[in-house]
C-alpha cells in the first residue's frame, strides 16, 4: 500500500493466458485467454464450479504450473521467461501457500513445521527458531510450539499452516480452500486472521473458495467459468 493509503500497481498480471493439457482430440483447455490484474495489497477471492479453471489459474500464479499461451507478469517480471530454478526462487522468497489439507508434517512440532521454509532458504538455526516463534505468536499459538499436529484442533493446524506461509514474509499469499476442512466458527476465525494480515501488513492475498460466505471477506471476487474469467458486473465486482 502506498503512503497515501491507495493500493499499489499490479503485482500480478495475466494477459491472454491459456493452459492446454494433451493434444489433438484429447486436448483439454483448462484456461482460455485469461486476462487478470491483481493490485498490490488486494484480497481477491477466486470462485467457480469444479472444472472452471480456478485451480489451474492458482497453480500458474503460484509457479506450480506454467501457461501454454499468453504472459504472466509478477512484479513486472515475465514469469514465463524464467528457468525452473528461478521460478523456485520466486516461490521461496516471494510467495506463501496455505492449503485445505494443512499439509503439516505429523511427526514434527508446530515450531518445526513453521521453520521448514526457512530451512529451505538456508537461514541459520537461531534466526529461524526466533522467526518461527514470532510467526506462531502472530496467529495466537504462543505456548503451543512443541505440540504435534495430532495434538492440535483443525483450526489450530490451519493457524500453524498460515504461520508457516507467513514466516518468510511473502509478497503474495495463495490460499486454496483454507477453510474447507473447518466448521463455521473456525472458518470465520481463519478468515479474520487473513483479513488482519492483509490490512495490517499489506500482504496481497489470492484465495480460492467455493463458499460465498468466506469470499465475502475479500475485497474483490473473481469468478471463473469454462476456463475464462466472468466479466465484471455493474458495480465492478466479478460474479
Amino acid at each position: 500500500m502506498n503512503q497515501d493509503g491507495t493500493r499499489g500497481g499490479p503485482v500480478i498480471r495475466l494477459e491472454g493466458v491459456g493452459r492446454q493439457y494433451g493434444k489433438g482430440q484429447a486436448a483439454v483447455h483448462a484456461l482460455r485467454g485469461v486476462d487478470l490484474a491483481i493490485r498490490e495489497g488486494e484480497f481477491v477471492a477466486v470462485m467457480g464450479p469444479s472444472g472452471s479453471g480456478k485451480s489451474t489459474c492458482m497453480n500458474i500464479l503460484g509457479c506450480l504450473d506454467t501457461a501454454t499461451q499468453g504472459t504472466y507478469w509478477f512484479s513486472g517480471v515475465d514469469v514465463g521467461s524464467l528457468t525452473r530454478n528461478q521460478r523456485a526462487l520466486l516461490r521461496r522468497h516471494y510467495l506463501g501457500f496455505v492449503f485445505q489439507g494443512f499439509n503439516l508434517l505429523n511427526r514434527t512440532s508446530a515450531l518445526e513445521n513453521v521453520e521448514l521454509p526457512l530451512i529451505y532458504r538456508g537461514d541459520r538455526r537461531g534466526e529461524r527458531r526466533k522467526r518461527a516463534r514470532e510467526a506462531l505468536a502472530a496467529v495466537g499459538l504462543s505456548g503451543w510450539e512443541r505440540h504435534s499436529p495430532g495434538e492440535l484442533s483443525g483450526g489450530q493446524q490451519q493457524r500453524v499452516a498460515i504461520a508457516r506461509a507467513m514466516v518468510t514474509e511473502p509478497s503474495v499469499l495463495f490460499a486454496d480452500e483454507p477453510t474447507g476442512n473447518l466448521d463455521t466458527g473456525r472458518s470465520i476465525e481463519i478468515m479474520e486472521l487473513l483479513v488482519d494480515y492483509n490490512r495490517s501488513r499489506g500482504i496481497t492475498i489470492v484465495m480460492v473458495t467455493h463458499e460465498r460466505e468466506m469470499a465475502a471477506f475479500a475485497s474483490r471476487i473473481v469468478s471463473f467459468r469454462d476456463g475464462s474469467v466472468v466479466p465484471a458486473g455493474p458495480e465492478g465486482e466479478v460474479s
